[in-house]
C-alpha cells in the first residue's frame, strides 16, 4: 500500500512550478539572509503534498497561518528575550498572510521576521560584551527572571538593555562562584559571547529556511516533517545505524573542526595518522581534487564534504593536536568505508537474581530505536543492518547462556521503521497480524507477521517510559495484545501516526531542476559525497497506527501492566501535550488469538512489586528526584546575590552528593568521596533492575496463570 502511495506523491507532484518572485526586505544590522529560487520552489511542493497527502486534511488558510507565525515566533524567541513588543507589533501583519506565502513560495516575510531577530540578537550580544568590564555589586539583592515565556514582550530599548545587563551579572556569577580570579572570568565570558557572535554570523539561508518549515508542518501535526539537504542525510544516519564515511565524529573548537572520537577499524582508525583532538585545515575529493580550506567552517558544512560514497577516495590536510596553527599539516589519504554506529545499536546483558535460594538469569537487551539500512534492503543485501537482525543474534547468544527470562528495554526509543516493529514482533510470536494501519482513504490495512519461526519463547517483559513513542508502542501493544509478555514501566509517548519519507529531489521534475541549478549556480546533487540530497526531505503523516486490538496507540500510548511513577513530566511531554496532534479514537479489532492471560497471576506481581517499593530506598529516592523536579521545574528567576546564591548552590551540591551516595548505598555500591569520580560502566539503573525482578517473581510462579485454555503461554 504504502510503495504505491509513495508512488503517487511523487507522480501527483512531479509537475514543473513557477515560483513566485519573492520581494526582500533589507534589514540592516542582520547578515540579510535571503531565500533562493530553490527554496521556494520546495516550499510550494511541500505544500502541495501536505494538502493533498497528508492524512488530517488540513486546509492552509489564515487559521492555520496563525498558528504558523505563533510556532516561527517561539521558536526563534521562545523566552522573549530578543524582540521588543514593537517588533511583535509589526509582524502582526503577516499573521494571516504567511499561508497564502507559502502556497506562493512566497519566503520573504518569513526571512524578514529572521533577520529583525538576527539585528535583535547580534545587538543584545554586542551590548552585552560592552558590559563585561562594568563593576557590578554582587552584594546587592536582586532577582534575575530567566524563564521569561509567559511574560509581555519587552517595551523599550532601555528594559531591555536592563535585562541583558542582569544577564551578564548571572553569567559572570556564576563564573565568580566556581573561580575568584575576576579578571579571568571576563575575558572565559568575552570569549563566549564572542563565540556567540561567531556562530550567529555562521547561519546561512538553509538555516532560516529550516526553521520556517518547521513552524509550517509542525502546525499541521506533530511528526510531518521537512528536512534540509543535511539534516536529510542525518535522519537517516539514524534510521539505518551506518554511515560512509571515514569514522570520525567531528565538532568544531576554536574555528578548527576537530576530531572527537574515531570508530575503531573504521578508516580513520586504520590510517594509524589521525588521533583524537586533531584539527581538520581542508578536504579534498579523490587523488587529485583541489583541497578546500575549512577552517571557520560550520561543523555540518564540513561533515557533508568529509562522508561520501563507500570505495571513493578523500584526503584531509591534518593539523596534529598540540601543533602550532602555524604548522605545516599532513595530508592524510583515505577510503571511506560504510561504518557501523554500534554504540547506536542493539545491545545485551545478563542480571542475576535469587528467586529461594535459586540463581534467576535475565537477559535484557536494550534497543535504542528500530533502525534498517534501507539502502541495503533494497539492493537485497540479507546481511542488512536493522534491529531485528541485531536483537535475533542477540537472542542466539543469550539462548546459549541459557537465561530464564528476558527483558526488552525501549526506553527513550523513540521509534523508526514500521517493518521492524513487525518483523521484531514475529521474534517472539508464530504468525499473525501485529497493527492495523488506516489511511487517507479510511482503507485499514492489518501488517501481520508470516514467519512461524519463533527466536524466543520464554518469560519476557518489555520496559517502556514515556519517551517510548511509535514503533516502540506498535512491538510493546502488540506483544500486550497477545498476552506474549508483561509490560513494565510508565504510559507511553502516544504517536499514533505513520510517516512515509519523501525524496524530494524524486519529485521535482527534471527540468525545474536545472532550471534552478542555473539559477542558483550549478546546484546539483553530489557525486563526490552520496551523502545528500539536492532539496531534502519531506516525512509526510500519511496514515494512522491502531493495536490490533482496535486501540489507536495515538494520544493515549500504550498503559504499562505494572507502572513505576515517572521521571519525565507526563504533562509536558507526550502527544496529548501537543497541540496539533490527532485525537485518540478506535477501529474494528483484529482477527488474532492469544497467547497468554496475565490478568490472574497480574495482583500476585503488584502486590510482590509494591511490597519491595515501600521498603526500598531506591524508590523512596526516585519519588523526592520526581517531587525536586517539578520544585525547580516551577522556579523562574534567581537570585544575583553571590552569598544567596552561593548557599543555594552549595546546598544543592550537598543534597546532590548525598543523594547520590544514599542512592548508591541502597544499590550495594560503595559512597564516592568528594572529588571522587564515579567507576566506569557502573550501574545505577534502579529501574531495570526492578524490571528483572519482576521477571524473576513471575518464573517462580506457576505458569498456568498465563495460560489460554490449559496450553502454556510461554
Amino acid at each position: 500500500m504504502f510503495k504505491k502511495l509513495y508512488l503517487l506523491l511523487v507522480l501527483g507532484t512531479a509537475l514543473a512550478c513557477k515560483a513566485s518572485p519573492s520581494k526582500p526586505v533589507k534589514v540592516t544590522g542582520s547578515n540579510d539572509l535571503q531565500p533562493d529560487e530553490q527554496q521556494s520552489v520546495v516550499c510550494k511542493q511541500v505544500a502541495a503534498l501536505i494538502a493533498n497527502y497528508n492524512y488530517k486534511k488540513v486546509e492552509l488558510n489564515d487559521s492555520v497561518s496563525a498558528i504558523i507565525y505563533d510556532r516561527y515566533i517561539k521558536s526563534l524567541d521562545e523566552n522573549h528575550s530578543y524582540f521588543l513588543a514593537s517588533d511583535i507589533k509589526d509582524f502582526e501583519k503577516y499573521k494571516t498572510v504567511l499561508d497564502d506565502d507559502i502556497k506562493a513560495g512566497n519566503l520573504a516575510d518569513a526571512f524578514y521576521i529572521f533577520n529583525v531577530f538576527q539585528k535583535r540578537y547580534i545587538e543584545h550580544v554586542k551590548y552585552s560584551l560592552e558590559q563585561i568590564n562594568k563593576n557590578f555589586d554582587f552584594n546587592k539583592t536582586e532577582t534575575f527572571v530567566y524563564d521569561r515565556d509567559k511574560l509581555p514582550w519587552i517595551a523599550t530599548q532601555t528594559e531591555m538593555d536592563a535585562m541583558w545587563s542582569q544577564r551578564v551579572k548571572y553569567d559572570l556569577l556564576n563564573l565568580k562562584l566556581a573561580n575568584a580570579d575576576m579578571a579571568k572570568n571576563k575575558e572565559t565570558l568575552k570569549k563566549r559571547y564572542e563565540n556567540l557572535l561567531t556562530q550567529t554570523n555562521k547561519l546561512s539561508n538553509q538555516d532560516v529556511f529550516q526553521y520556517f518549515m518547521d513552524a509550517f508542518t509542525e502546525a499541521i501535526d506533530p511528526h510531518t516533517n521537512y528536512f534540509n539537504p543535511s539534516n536529510a542525510a542525518n535522519f537517516n544516519i539514524e534510521m539505518s545505524r551506518q554511515v560512509e564515511g571515514i569514522g570520525a565524529s567531528l565538532q568544531v573548537e576554536n574555528e578548527y573542526v576537530t576530531i572527537k572520537t574515531i570508530v575503531p577499524g573504521g578508516p580513520a582508525d586504520k590510517s594509524h595518522q589521525i588521533s583524537v583532538d586533531d584539527r581538520i585545515v581542508a578536504v579534498a575529493q579523490g587523488k587529485t581534487g583541489e583541497f578546500q580550506n575549512v577552517v571557520g567552517w560550520r561543523v555540518d558544512n564540513a561533515i557533508a564534504i568529509i562522508r561520501g560514497t563507500k570505495g571513493t577516495t578523500v584526503r584531509l590536510e591534518i593539523l596534529p593536536a598540540g601543533a602550532s596553527a602555524s604548522s605545516k599539516p599532513k595530508v592524510v589519504e583515505m577510503v571511506r568505508e560504510k561504518i557501523i554506529l554500534k554504540d547506536q545499536s542493539a545491545k545485551k546483558e545478563i542480571r542475576t537474581y535469587n528467586s529461594n535460594g535459586k540463581t534467576v538469569k535475565i537477559g535484557v537487551i536494550s534497543i535504542p530505536a528500530f533502525y534498517i539500512d534501507f539502502n541495503d534492503y533494497k539492493a537485497g543485501n540479507p546481511n542488512y543492518k536493522s534491529t531485528t537482525h541485531d536483537v535475533k543474534a542477540i537472542l542466539d547468544s543469550l539462548k546459549k547462556e541459557n537465561i530464564d527470562g528476558l527483558v526488552i528495554d525501549l526506553r527513550e526509543n523513540g521509534g523508526g521503521s514500521l517493518m521492524e516493529a513487525i518483523e521484531l514482533t514475529g521474534l517472539f510470536i508464530k504468525t499473525g497480524p501485529v497493527v492495523q494501519v488506516r489511511d487517507t482513504k479510511d482503507q485499514v490495512e492489518v501488517d501481520k507477521d508470516e514467519d512461524p519461526a519463533v527466536s524466543y519463547t520464554g518469560p519476557m517483559a518489555v520496559l517502556v517510559d514515556r519517551f517510548s513513542a511509535s514503533a516502540s508502542e506498535i512491538f510493546s501493544g502488540a506483544i500486550q495484545d497477545y498476552g506474549r509478555g508483561l509490560i513494565l514501566g510508565t504510559q507511553t509517548y502516544g504517536k499514533g501516526s505513520v510517516q512515509s519519507a519523501i525524496d524530494l529531489d524524486r519529485v521535482i521534475g527534471s527540468s525545474l531542476r536545472n532550471k534552478i541549478s542555473n539559477m542558483v549556480g550549478g546546484a546539483k546533487k553530489s557525486t563526490s559525497t552520496g551523502s545528500q540530497s539536492t532539496y531534502g526531505q519531506l516525512n509526510l503523516t500519511i496514515a494512522k497506527f491502531y493495536r490490533i486490538s482496535g486501540n489507536s496507540t495515538q494520544h493515549k500510548g500504550v498503559t504499562p501492566d505494572i507502572s513505576f511513577p515517572s521521571v519525565i513530566p507526563l504533562d509536558k511531554y507526550g502527544e496529548d501535550t501537543e497541540p496539533s496532534a490527532m485525537p485518540f479514537d478506535i477501529i474494528a479489532k483484529s482477527d488474532y488469538t492469544k497467547i497468554g492471560d496475565f490478568s490472574t497471576v497480574l495482583p500476585q506481581l503488584k502486590k510482590l512489586h509494591d511490597q519491595r517499593m515501600s521498603s526500598s530506598d531506591s524508590y523512596k529516592y526516585l519519588l523526592e528526584d520526581i517531587a525536586d523536579f517539578k520544585k525547580h521545574d516551577a522556579d523562574d528567576s534567581i537570585s544575583l546575590k553571590e552569598s544567596d546564591l552561593k548557599k543555594q548552590r552549595d546546598d544543592d551540591e550537598e543534597k546532590s552528593f548525598e543523594r547520590n551516595n544514599l542512592r548508591r548505598i541502597a544499590l550495594g555500591l560503595p559512597a564516592l568521596k568528594k572529588g571522587q569520580t564515579k567507576p566506569k560502566n557502573e550501574d545505577l539503573d534502579f529501574v531495570k533492575r526492578e524490571a528483572g525482578q519482576i521477571m524473576t517473581d513471575y518464573i517462580s510462579l506457576d505458569n498456568k496463570f498465563t495460560s489460554i485454555n490449559g496450553q502454556p503461554a510461554n
